[in-house]
């Protein structure tokens, strides 16, 4: 997986918004494969308008509880931006997760001025989900 702060840089090498979106579409392409038996409505993130989904593993590391979370879409701008959610927030400890504030973290990639609003809807939903994971 492609580290976040990796996109971070890449973004800002990229000037032109055409070269950003085949850039999300290669990170999306560079996904992990998505688990079929995570393909159901218990993965699926509720508020997107293409289908989403999201699943994640718990591991122990060092005496904390870490989450590597998987995600897939049917849809290929969409995907990348699951690899860019999962570039933020996979690995982390819950503590960390929270700890997170998503819009200062995408801000340097200017998504919410290049998004539509169902893309911008779904990158929230797909946050929010996320943020929701409580330790076991």
């Amino acid at each position: 997986m492609t580290k976040f702060e990796t996109i971070l840089d890449d973004f800002a090498f990229l000037d032109d918004w055409d070269d950003r979106y085949k850039y999300l579409i290669d990170l999306g392409r560079s996904l992990s494969p998505y688990p079929e038996e995570r393909r159901d409505e218990a993965h699926k993130v509720k508020g997107c308008a293409s289908q989403v989904w999201l699943a994640n593993d718990r591991r122990m590391e060092d005496g904390d509880e870490h989450i590597d979370f998987y995600g897939d879409s049917d849809a290929h701008i969409v995907r990348g931006l699951v690899a860019v959610v999962l570039a933020l927030y996979s690995g982390k400890t819950v503590t960390e997760i929270k700890n997170i504030d998503p819009d200062e973290a995408l801000k340097p990639l200017d998504l919410s001025d290049h998004l539509t609003p169902q893309r911008s809807n779904g990158l929230a939903s797909m946050i929010a989900t996320i943020r929701k994971i409580e330790p076991s």
